[in-house]
């Protein structure tokens, strides 16, 4: 149950003009089959104190650690091939740090999909940037999330070469260098129930919760709540006239109370609230009676759901490779603004 911001409106609205026109795909839950699939921003550390980020150096990626408030550089380190942060949404939401803040996992893109292998770059942040282990994996997986403490990373399998929302969550033991055999699936639905596009994210204030907002694939939206320290997931089920035939790239999700509630905002006004405990859902009058005005939902920022169709029909027609090459020359040109910084 994890696009690519836009790099200018008129460049956008070409490319989608272009993807209108084409036969549209379904694209994956749980996980991001991309030609481009990390975040050109980096990612913020739990804390806020941290950005990092990726610059491509030729055949080497140089990860920065930068402090948040001015930017300066405080750590970095390289490594041979092209490694990028994790996205987790189609809202450009990026992933890939440990609640704690120690351990930062890095994604080789894709060139199509399916690929046959994957491999992550796991580093360790401080009390500077180092590269602890590679994890290479056969088959086609995608970054979904870590465990608080770092020791646990949560994948997106892939099981068909043809049809990307046939996935299986699954756990690897960072310690142990150890891929649980075993999916995680709540043990509620079935599990091909959980299918659709991973919209927009948010996680609890301890970085236990993972809860991801899907499309529902054309039928209902639903929220993904992962469990991240105990391995467990559960899904949401948001039905009835309010959800009917809505778009889902126009909700997004925010915690309040503390992270006692989840509000399902569309076009910033609630229309569901979950009370995070059980899972309840209230809809409608409902939902607006169990707002905590003295803790109002915050809207977070983030692109419409554009991008998402986008990358759908990309996937379908083969332009993998050649938006990873735009990617990759992308980064290029950041290079040299970096250059000053990077050795």
């Amino acid at each position: 149950m994890s696009t690519v911001r836009s790099r200018s409106l008129k460049t956008g609205a070409a490319i989608a003009a272009f993807a209108l026109a084409l036969p549209v795909a379904t694209a994956a839950g749980d996980g991001l089959p991309l030609p481009v699939e990390d975040s050109p921003n980096g990612v913020l550390s739990p804390d806020g104190t941290s950005r990092y980020l990726t610059v491509t150096l030729g055949a080497r990626t140089a990860l920065l650690a930068q402090r948040a408030r001015d930017g300066a550089v405080t750590s970095r380190a390289s490594m041979r091939g092209y490694y990028g942060i994790p996205l987790v949404a189609y809202d450009s939401t990026a992933g890939g740090i440990a609640h704690d803040g120690r351990t930062l996992v890095l994604i080789r893109p894709r060139a199509g999909f399916p690929r046959k292998t994957t491999t992550f770059a796991i580093f360790r942040t401080k009390p500077f940037l180092r590269l602890r282990q590679t994890v290479r994996l056969r088959g086609d997986f995608s970054y979904d999330a870590l465990s608080p403490d770092g020791r646990k990373l949560y994948l997106v399998n892939y099981l068909s070469a043809t049809d990307p929302t046939k996935y299986r969550v699954r756990t690897y033991d960072l310690a142990r260098n150890r891929l649980d055999p075993k999916p995680i699936v709540d043990p509620r639905e079935p599990p091909d129930e959980m299918n659709g596009l991973p919209v927009t994210r948010v996680s609890s204030p301890d970085g236990r919760w993972a809860y991801t907002l899907y499309d529902g694939n054309g039928k209902h939206p639903f929220i993904h709540a992962l469990d991240t320290r105990d391995a467990k997931a559960f899904c949401i089920d948001l039905e009835g006239p309010l959800f009917e035939g809505q778009n889902a790239y126009e909700m997004k999700l925010a915690l309040a109370a503390g992270g006692a509630r989840m509000d399902v905002l569309r076009k910033g006004a609630p229309v569901a609230t979950v009370t995070t405990a059980t899972f309840a859902v209230r809809t409608g009058a409902a939902a607006l009676e169990a707002l905590d005005e003295a803790t109002p939902a915050v809207d977070p920022d983030g692109p419409s759901g554009l991008w998402a169709v986008i990358a759908a029909v990309l996937i379908a027609a083969g332009f993998g490779a050649a938006l990873w090459r735009r990617r990759r020359s992308n980064s290029a040109r950041r290079t040299a603004a970096a250059a000053q910084i990077v050795p």
